[in-house]
This record gives structure tokens, sequence and C-alpha cells, in this order.
């Protein structure tokens, strides 16, 4: 598993060809199998591919279209629109995108208590690492992802499509790579790592 955590990449050049639901099942198995906090388990998934991939791509085009000419939900993130249409053109030839929910999560508009606060931070935690199992997962099967976050300019939008209980929190796109990007930068370990009481 350590090779697999070095050798994930962020793809978002992938091919047409079809990934088993053998093996989407057994990469979402290992989403499942991630530690939570007070066992919670608080995740599910969507997982959308063939022709309901048209209607997941009209509700994004819909949220950013808004974003750009409406109500923005964003609106001093406008500088990343340009980054959330390439997304869009990356889910759009992805085969497979997983949508992922905090089963236990509030509309992230709704105003939470510090107790709540926390109890949703402890929850993000938990399906966090579900998303990172299923990056790993899919990487040790030579299948490539990507942990897309730009499905907050159409939240609502996509929302309203999957209708689906809970608090949407990531997507990740599926496929065969069909490009092998080098790692990018990464900080200094010795600029974020703090020892207390470091072994001579």
């Amino acid at each position: 598993m350590l090779q697999e955590i070095l050798k994930r990449r962020s793809i978002r050049k992938f091919s047409s060809h079809p990934i088993p639901e053998k093996d989407i099942r057994e990469i979402i198995e290992c989403g499942m199998n991630a530690p939570s906090s007070k066992n919670r388990q608080p995740w599910s998934f969507v997982v959308v591919q063939g022709d309901a991939k048209q209607g997941m791509l009209q509700a994004f085009q819909k949220g950013i279209d808004r974003e750009e000419h409406g109500a923005p939900l964003l609106p001093n993130s406008r500088q990343h629109l340009s980054g959330a249409k390439y997304t869009l053109r990356i889910m759009e030839q992805a085969p497979v995108t997983i949508f992922v929910f905090n089963t236990l999560g509030d509309n992230i508009f709704a105003e939470l208590s510090q107790e709540e606060r926390v109890f949703e931070i402890c929850n993000h935690q938990s399906v966090s690492a579900a998303i990172q199992n299923i990056l790993l997962a899919a990487t040790a099967k030579k299948i490539g992802s990507l942990w897309i976050c730009d499905i907050y300019f159409a939240y609502q939008e996509l929302c309203d499509w999957l209708n689906i209980e809970g608090e949407l929190l990531a997507a990740v796109s599926l496929g065969y790579p069909e490009e092998s990007p080098p790692q990018r930068p990464k900080k200094n370990f010795d600029d974020l790592v703090i020892w207390k009481n470091k072994p001579e």
C-alpha cells in the first residue's frame, strides 16, 4: 500500500473504456472500510455512469451558468470558474463519477452550534478517509481517479438532481488513465513537522 500512496496521481485524461462493476464495487467497499468517528460510518455513494452522465453534466453546467450570470454561491471564488469548467469536461470523459455524501450532515447553509460543528468536522474526517481509501484502491487496480471539489460551483443544482438524503461533500471521477503525470511539488517535511521530545 505504501507504493499505491506514492504512485497515486490526480488523473484528468481518461479513456472511454468502461470499468467493470466488480471493480467499482470493490473500490467503494474499500472506502466503506475506512475508520470513522464513533464507528458512525456516515457515508453513502451515488455511482453515475452511462446515460445518467448527461443529467449530471447538465446540472453542473447549470450551476456554472448561475455562478457566472446569476446569484453566485461563491462570489469570491470567481477566479476558479475556469477550473470548474475544465472539471466538467473531465467528468464528461470519465466513465464513472462517484458522489460522496455525509449521511449525518446538515445542509451547508445551516447554522450550527459549536457542538454540532464538532460533530460535523468528525464526520467530514471520516468521509475524507473513505474517499482516500477509494483513491488508493483505484490506484491499486490501475484505475485513475480525480477527487473533485469543484462541485460546489453547482452545489444546489447537483443536490437537486441527485435527490439523495444527506450532505454532498465531494465527487470522485474514475477511469483508465490516458496520462501519467509526474508528482506535483510537495512541501518540505521539516517545514511541516514539529517533534515534541524527539529521541536523540
